[in-house]
């Protein structure tokens, strides 16, 4: 068993969301991965697709090596440590953004989950998130 909370409503009405000042992007290249340049381009996220690989990485990083990136967004980090193996969580997070228009790109660390989504409706999901939070405590 993973490390970290399971119980739905534990993690709902303790999730402690922040959001992360900066702006992000998502670039894709079909270079190889050992001949980027991580150390100042300082992903946030790597994935690797069989088309290229995903790098999420600041605006300003991402500019600053003459990288063009999509989907301006903000992230949202929850502070639960959140089991790798729970159930529910992102798909009530996810629902809820969905209900207010809000899109979402999630992906799960070791100890948290993060939330991508659009810049300018970064201050409207957590007040999204605040509600469910409220939600979940009562």
């Amino acid at each position: 068993m993973a490390p970290g909370e399971q119980n739905l409503s534990v993690l709902l009405a303790t999730m402690e969301p922040t959001l992360d000042p900066a702006v992000y992007v998502f670039i894709t290249t079909t270079k190889a991965l050992h001949s980027l340049p991580l150390a100042t381009l300082q992903p946030a996220l790597i994935v690797q697709e069989e088309e290229g690989t995903t790098i999420v990485t600041t605006e300003d990083l991402a500019a600053s090596h003459g990288l063009d990136g999509v989907f301006p967004c903000k992230k949202i980090s929850l502070t639960v440590h959140s089991s790798l193996e729970a159930i529910g969580l992102i798909a009530a997070i996810t629902n809820r953004l969905k209900d207010h228009q809000i899109s979402t790109n999630v992906v799960s660390g070791y100890y948290h989950d993060h939330i991508y989504v659009p810049a300018e409706r970064a201050e409207d999901a957590m007040q999204v998130l605040a509600r469910l939070i409220a939600d979940a405590q009562s």
